[in-house]
């Protein structure tokens, strides 16, 4: 845990949940779930580290969390990659038997190459999923073509996880 704080303390940690958000104070530049976040859409089953399936309307929708790769685990015809279990599982912790609201990014495609919705997936008003992973350690900061809205903490999470060895950092 105080090796997460030191990591994350420059965004701050009640965005990642880790402590209550009531016992701070609101900081400068803190992200917030935009009010164009759709959602609560109940999580139906987590595929691996960064691809969930939502109930939409209805239907089940294949999302792919966007500004973040985690290692393989269940990618056909290749191997499962270092980490690629762990960040998996951790993704199901996380969102197993919860609801998320899905952030779309206007600077990125609605959908990408396989027709998985990509957005980011807020736990709550101020618990960015994407971004949790990477401070954690379960995940990479990834940019396709040009930065989304979050790249900028997603990079800086992901040096600060590198730096003090956090999950796949000091796996891998």
């Amino acid at each position: 845990m105080i090796l997460v704080a030191v990591g994350v303390a420059w965004w701050g940690l009640p965005r990642l949940g880790l402590i209550d958000p009531a016992d701070t104070e609101s900081e400068p530049g803190a992200l917030v779930r935009p009010p164009s976040a759709a959602g609560p859409v109940p999580v139906e089953r987590v595929v691996d580290g960064d691809t969930i399936i939502v109930l939409r309307d209805g239907a089940e929708e294949r999302v792919r969390l966007l500004g973040i790769d985690t290692p393989e685990s269940v990618k056909p015809d290749s191997p499962v990659e270092c980490f690629g279990p762990e960040a998996s599982a951790r993704t199901a912790e996380l969102l197993t038997g919860r609801s998320v609201w899905l952030e779309s990014d206007p600077t990125q495609d609605p959908v990408d190459q396989y027709g998985r919705t990509l957005a980011y997936a807020w736990l709550d008003e101020s618990t960015l999923v994407n971004l949790l992973l990477v401070a954690e350690g379960y995940a990479y900061e990834y940019t396709y073509d040009v930065p989304g809205v979050h790249q900028v903490a997603l990079a800086s999470a992901q040096d600060d996880a590198s730096a003090a060895g956090l999950g796949l950092w000091g796996t891998c």
